[in-house]
């Protein structure tokens, strides 16, 4: 099984981490973060500083960090790991459903009960949370997070960077600017 080292010690890390165990292709190896604290017994590696020195026994590494007013701290570590060659995969959740006719990119976490319908392209480096759907055509650009119980209806282009607040739905069609905002709660029609 493979190793993997997880970046952040929050809530989000913890639920990537549930997520990471129950696909069953990798092995937690340790957390990188600031705080210098292990997280549901999983080893302390140190901070962002010492990535460079694990990349010999550990290939693989997975940004749990969240996102809600900007996706620059996750943007920021994925360029380090990408400059560290570490290898990012992309993890999905076996509680979700996921269609053949979809195209999702690396370290990017599908979550729970979460629904991708066909021709749906989600960019790297993204959260697709806990019961989110994502209707037909819908495009994802890079490094953004769609909350929990989000309904983007077909052909959605959600811009990069962007944050879809929890229970928000999106009208088919809507073309979200980059680096967007959306509220939790928001009906976005136009």
């Amino acid at each position: 099984m493979n190793k993997i080292i997880i970046i952040g010690a929050g809530g989000h890390a913890m639920s990537c981490i549930d997520i990471i165990l129950s696909v069953k292709k990798f092995k937690i190896y340790g957390i990188i973060n600031k705080t210098s604290k292990a997280l549901l017994n999983y080893k302390y590696l140190g901070n962002d500083r010492s990535l460079v020195n694990h990349r010999t026994k550990c290939k693989y590494a997975f940004i749990g960090i969240g996102q809600i007013r900007s996706s620059d701290n996750r943007i920021k570590i994925y360029k380090k790991l990408k400059s560290l060659k570490y290898e990012l995969p992309k993890i999905i959740s076996k509680k979700s459903t996921v269609s053949n006719f979809s195209h999702i990119e690396e370290s990017t976490i599908v979550m729970h009960n979460s629904h991708i319908g066909p021709k749906v392209n989600i960019g790297k480096n993204c959260i697709i949370n806990t019961a989110a759907i994502l209707e037909h055509e819908c495009n994802i650009e890079d490094h953004c997070h769609i909350s929990t119980n989000v309904t983007l209806n077909g052909n959605v282009n959600i811009g990069k960077g962007s944050f879809i607040g929890s229970g928000s739905i999106i009208k088919e069609g809507v073309k979200i600017p980059p680096f967007s905002f959306i509220k939790m709660g928001s009906v976005v029609k136009t």
